[in-house]
């Protein structure tokens, strides 16, 4: 699961037309990562450490927290869901740009992008792919030369649960 600071896509953004998912889901995190245009509240301590503590709240209650790095511009997440997809992301985004714009004092503005962008993870080598890249990167990204550096991510602080071979990992 990727979601994006609103803005935070270069309006310019173009995918070749047979490009598939994956590719442009690549695409796109490299955009992301390399960009200095549009809004990086996410690199200000605060209110990065404020999406973290979301993020962990949440887990065990509406899902189990995998993986997850809170980027400049976006964040991703790997966990399996207990409530649906869209009442995981509408809890997060709607309690983190509240709380966002409360400290940024931008109250009322768009703080979220209005999608996030999921995927089944359907074995369990695609399941360690997806970890190993969500916390490498910030290194990918250079922002930390090992992934332990990075401090908004769940290297060190999530434990894995076993795995659960019928439940979709998002």
């Amino acid at each position: 699961m990727a979601t994006l600071l609103h803005g935070s896509l270069p309006p310019n953004r173009s995918f070749p037309p047979a490009i598939v998912s994956g590719q442009a889901f690549l695409s796109m995190d490299r955009i992301l990562d390399s960009t200095c245009d549009g809004p990086l509240f996410l690199r200000m301590p605060e209110v990065a450490r404020m999406v973290v503590d979301a993020i962990q709240y949440r887990d065990r209650r509406i899902y189990h927290l995998h993986a997850f790095v809170v980027m400049p511009n976006h964040v991703h997440l790997l966990m399996t869901p207990l409530v649906v997809v869209s009442k995981v992301m509408q809890s997060l985004k709607r309690f983190t740009a509240r709380e966002g714009n409360r400290m940024l004092g931008l109250t009322g503005q768009p703080f979220w992008q209005d999608e996030s962008y999921d995927r089944l993870v359907r074995n369990d080598t695609e399941f360690a792919h997806i970890a190993h890249y969500i916390e490498r990167n910030p290194v990918t990204a250079g922002l930390a030369t090992t992934p332990e550096e990075y401090p908004w991510s769940s290297v060190g602080r999530v434990s894995n649960p076993p795995q659960v071979d019928n439940l979709p990992h998002i």
